[in-house]
């Protein structure tokens, strides 16, 4: 599994919060350096406060500005003064001269004003003539920052969970998205629509949530392909199995009759056989199509297999011939005895099957450096080309080319072909150049 996704988690959710504490923080700055000055008005009154201060100290009226300075700390709970400056220089060079002669007792009311400090500060209104100033303890209601600690709540609290939920509801829009189209795929799986994919929907690109999307697809494939397979081999079966049990009730009725028992009776154990063989082939079909069963690994002889499976042919079609043409040993290593006997066995009797009397079954069996060739030859009519890979499906038939009564392949051949793949086999079909059917089977000596 990739890990495209969380790597890009990682950088989304890394660089989003750094880069929200950094805007956080310049925010911040901003707030307060915009908070610490003055109000436009406030300025303009401590301005005129000196204007006034200073034509009251040039008129020479002391008494008529220490009761003006009285009455501005009553009107605003405060304190205020005019104060000369008197600077003598002792030693040394004048490095600057506004440096002595103004700005030295309090701050200009264009200065900020620190908002953390609960103390007001001493303001400063330079006279003109540069020798005095009007000073004067910033009263309470103009002190700056009146809402600095709502806003510092709302720019450490409230603006990152505001941020915070934005990229929440982001990032779960991003991750729903692919989630939806395949909560969507399943949904309509569940109805019945096996042929739904979630990966065709999602436009993104290779990261977890794809690959989840694939593995769903691969996953309908595979559970529609079976469900479509146990559909059709239910129906097939189905249509299979009414021959037998019609002839059975015909050999019952008749047999309840009293009309030729001793045919009668063979011919419902005959039937009874087949039924039970075409319920256990489809059965073990169903089995090996819905499982992945492990066998049991062994060593074995092919030749000696093939020998077992022969006599069992002969004893079950007793009136056809199978011309044997194999060596001294074949040995398989890692195999299933098991497993290549019941699909040598449904060859073996397909081939039987569909070849006229008088006429022999061919088994041989050949060395191929790594593997090991089997082939069983029959004299039947034959199979179209382009069929020749459908008789290795449940029941398929072939429109009377290959018997008169019309039957079908069964499940032989399909079954033969799924066992041989649990031990790494093959198998095909091809027409033979005169006339019949050739399947071959490779083996590998080794898995």
């Amino acid at each position: 599994m990739s890990r495209r996704l969380f790597w890009r988690l990682c950088l989304f959710f890394a660089a989003g919060i750094v880069a929200l504490f950094y805007v956080i923080n310049l925010l911040a700055i901003q707030a307060e350096q915009d908070m610490s000055l003055l109000a436009e008005e406030d300025r303009q009154q401590l301005k005129t406060w000196g204007l006034e201060a200073e034509q009251l100290y040039l008129s020479g009226d002391y008494e008529k500005l220490k009761q003006w300075l009285l009455k501005l700390e009553q009107q605003e709970q405060s304190q205020a003064a005019v104060l000369e400056h008197n600077i003598k220089l002792v030693a040394g060079d004048k490095l600057n001269r506004d440096r002595y002669t103004a700005y030295n007792f309090g701050r200009s009311v264009d200065w900020k004003i620190h908002l953390h400090f609960k103390d007001s500060p001493v303001m400063e209104v330079p006279f003109s003539q540069g020798q005095s100033s009007f000073l004067i303890q910033l009263p309470e209601r103009m002190h700056p920052g009146t809402y600095w600690q709502t806003t510092r709540w709302l720019l450490h609290i409230v603006l990152p969970m505001a941020l915070l939920a934005l990229l929440a509801i982001r990032l779960y829009a991003y991750i729903m998205q692919p989630l939806s189209h395949l909560q969507k795929a399943t949904k309509e799986f569940a109805r019945g629509n096996y042929d739904v994919r979630a990966s065709q929907s999602m436009l993104r690109p290779h990261d977890e949530l794809s690959e989840l999307a694939q593995t769903f697809d691969q996953m309908a494939a595979h559970i529609g392909k079976q469900l479509v397979n146990q559909r059709q081999l239910i129906a097939d079966l189905s249509h299979e199995l009414r021959t037998p049990l019609t002839r059975l009730d015909i050999a019952l009725d008749a047999a309840q009759k009293k009309q030729n028992s001793k045919v009668n009776l063979n011919r419902v154990e005959r039937e009874s056989k087949n039924i039970r063989r075409l319920v256990n082939d489809a059965l073990s079909l169903a089995w090996l199509e819905n499982e992945t069963p492990e066998h049991d690994k062994e060593t074995l002889d092919l030749v000696d297999l093939c020998d077992v499976i022969v006599d069992d042919a002969h004893f079950e079609f007793p009136h056809k011939e199978i011309d044997c043409q194999l060596p001294k040993h074949a040995i398989l290593q890692n195999s299933s005895h098991r497993a290549v006997g019941q699909a040598l066995e449904n060859v073996l009797r397909n081939a039987l099957r569909f070849t006229p009397h008088g006429k022999k079954v061919e088994l041989s069996l050949s060395d191929t450096n790594s593997t090991y060739l089997l082939r069983v030859k029959d004299r039947g009519p034959g199979v179209p080309e382009n069929l020749l890979e459908s008789i290795f499906e449940p029941f398929f038939r072939v429109d009377k080319a290959r018997s008169q009564d019309n039957s079908s392949f069964g499940l032989g051949l399909a079954l033969a072909r799924r066992q041989l793949a649990l031990v790494g086999a093959s198998i095909h079909a091809s027409n033979r150049r005169s006339t019949g059917l050739c399947i071959s089977i490779e083996l590998p000596k080794a898995l």
